[in-house]
C-alpha cells in the first residue's frame, strides 16, 4: 500500500468512526445521577450496568455524537453510529458486570473496542464498512482511548487512567 493510499484509508476510517468516538467520550462530561439500570440488580448478585451508564450521560452522548456526524451532512449515520456506540459501550459493562470485573476495573480490549463494535454494527444496515478501514479502526483505536481516559484522569474527569 502506497502512502497516499494510507493516508486516504486513515482519514476515511477515522472520519467514519468520529461520531462514535464523540458518543463514547461525551457521557463522562455529563456527570449523570440517574443509572440506565434503575439500580436493579441480577440474579447472579450484581448491578445490571452499575452507576457509570446513566441517562444523562446516554442522552448527551447521542446527542453530540448524532450532531458531529450531521455537521458534515451525514445525521443518519452518525445517529446509527452514535447509538451503536453507546449500545455496545453498555453491552461491555453488562459483560463485565456478568464476569465480575467491577466498574473503573480494567478489561483490555473489550473496554476500547465495545463501543467500535456496536457503532459499525448499527451503521450495517445503511453503509459497509470495509474490511481494511474495519482493520485501521481496530488497530488504531486501543492507543486512543487509552491516551484520551488518560488525559480525562489527568483533567479529573475520570477515576482511573484506563
Amino acid at each position: 500500500m502506497e502512502m497516499d493510499d494510507f493516508i486516504g484509508l486513515a482519514f476515511s476510517s477515522m472520519v467514519i468512526i468520529m461520531p462514535a468516538f464523540i458518543a463514547n467520550s461525551v457521557p463522562v462530561l455529563a456527570r449523570g445521577k440517574r443509572p440506565v439500570d434503575l439500580g436493579r440488580y441480577m440474579g447472579d448478585g450484581r448491578r445490571v450496568l452499575g452507576d457509570g451508564k446513566t441517562f444523562e450521560g446516554f442522552f448527551a452522548g447521542l446527542g453530540v455524537g448524532t450532531l458531529s456526524g450531521a455537521l458534515f451532512g451525514y445525521p443518519l449515520h452518525s445517529f446509527l453510529l452514535s447509538l451503536g456506540a453507546l449500545f455496545g459501550d453498555m453491552l461491555g459493562a453488562f459483560i463485565k458486570r456478568r464476569i465480575g470485573i467491577e466498574r473503573g476495573k480494567p478489561a483490555p480490549i473489550l473496554d476500547q473496542l465495545d463501543f467500535v463494535a456496536g457503532a459499525i454494527l448499527f451503521l450495517y444496515p445503511i453503509y459497509r464498512v470495509t474490511p481494511e478501514q474495519v482493520l485501521f479502526i481496530v488497530i488504531a483505536t486501543p492507543p486512543i482511548h487509552l491516551l484520551t481516559n488518560y488525559v480525562a484522569y489527568r483533567l479529573g474527569l475520570k477515576r482511573y487512567p484506563w
